[in-house]
């Protein structure tokens, strides 16, 4: 699947990074998921939050996205990972779907990769609240 450029915040970009850092010396220390984050990071068009396009997903958006599979909508808000908490539907911006949506836009498509599956699971990005 062609991956469309994707957009984050300076202010994200540079608390990414940071956590990134620390995370380094926790038990994240290895994870694939980090290591991806850190190249969804290094390929974004990191640009100022005022010249972010309102249908981008950035740390504390909330996003309509629905699986290509089974047409299921969920509604998830990206946080930093002390704030994730997913019986309120918060996704830390470290597990793998919080990794995957990451500067994608209203109509975007990506995959993330689950545990269940080899081949990942198809979101498509309905809605963005801010």
């Amino acid at each position: 699947m062609n991956q469309p450029k994707i957009f984050v915040t300076t202010k994200d970009a540079e608390k990414l990074r940071e956590l990134i850092r620390k995370a380094h010396h926790s038990d994240y220390r290895g994870s694939d998921y980090l290591k991806k984050l850190a190249e969804e990071i290094e390929k974004a068009s990191v640009v100022q939050s005022n010249q972010i396009p309102s249908d981008v997903i950035t740390l504390n958006s909330t996003a309509r996205l629905v699986d290509q599979k089974t047409d299921e909508e969920m509604l998830y808000t990206l946080v930093f990972p002390e704030d994730a908490d997913i019986s309120q539907g918060k996704i830390s911006i470290l597990a793998p779907i919080g990794t995957a949506m990451l500067g994608y836009k209203v109509g975007d498509t990506f995959e993330w990769d689950t545990h269940y599956s080899c081949q990942g699971d198809s979101l498509s990005t309905r809605g963005i609240w801010r």
